[in-house]
C-alpha cells in the first residue's frame, strides 16, 4: 500500500488527467501553470510521487506509472509518516510470528537480527522503536529463560 497526502493527490490526479492529452509525457512547465502550489511544494510533491513510484520525468515531460497498489491518501506528512509506522510493525510482526516457536517464544538476539538483517533491513534505532512500540501495544512481552532474553508474542495478535 502507498500512502499519499491529499496534496500529492490532486496533483496525481491532474497528472491522470493530462495523460490522455500527453500520451508521450506532461510538460512539468504545463503542469505548474495548472496547479496552485508554491514551486517549493510542487518539487516536494513531484520527488514524493518519484520516489513512490507512480511517476517518471524524463527529459522535462512527467509519465503515469500504472500500479496495482492500493493508494492511501490522508491529510499530511505526519499522518504519512504514522501510516508507514504502522504497516512496518504489522510487517515486522508478520517476520517475528514466522520465527516463533511454539510457546510463542523467539530468542530476543534472533528476532532483532531477523528486523536488522532480514528483509526490512531496519536501522537499530528503528528496530528498538518498533520492538518497544510492540511491546507498548502488549503485543510483544520481554521475557528471561534459562538460556537467555527472549520475545514473547501475545498469541491473540498472531495473523
Amino acid at each position: 500500500m502507498i500512502t499519499i497526502t491529499k496534496q500529492e493527490q490532486i496533483v496525481l490526479n491532474e497528472i491522470k488527467y493530462f495523460q490522455q492529452e500527453y500520451p508521450d509525457g506532461i510538460s512539468e512547465n504545463i503542469l505548474k501553470t495548472q496547479l496552485n502550489i508554491t514551486e517549493h511544494q510542487y518539487k516536494d510533491i513531484i520527488i514524493t510521487l518519484t520516489n513512490n513510484e507512480l511517476i517518471t520525468i524524463e527529459n522535462s515531460k512527467i509519465k503515469l506509472i500504472e500500479t496495482s497498489e492500493k493508494i492511501n491518501v490522508v491529510k499530511n506528512k505526519q499522518e504519512v509518516k504514522t501510516a508507514e509506522l504502522k504497516q512496518i510493525e504489522i510487517d515486522s510482526l508478520n517476520i517475528l510470528n514466522e520465527l516463533i516457536d511454539d510457546d510463542f517464544t523467539i530468542s530476543k538476539y534472533i528476532a532483532e537480527g531477523s528486523l536488522l538483517y532480514g528483509k526490512l533491513k531496519l536501522s537499530n534505532f528503528r528496530m528498538y522503536n518498533i520492538l518497544v512500540s510492540l511491546q507498548n501495544k502488549e503485543i510483544l512481552k520481554k521475557i528471561n529463560k534459562d538460556d537467555g532474553e527472549y520475545y514473547q508474542i501475545n498469541h491473540n495478535s498472531i495473523n
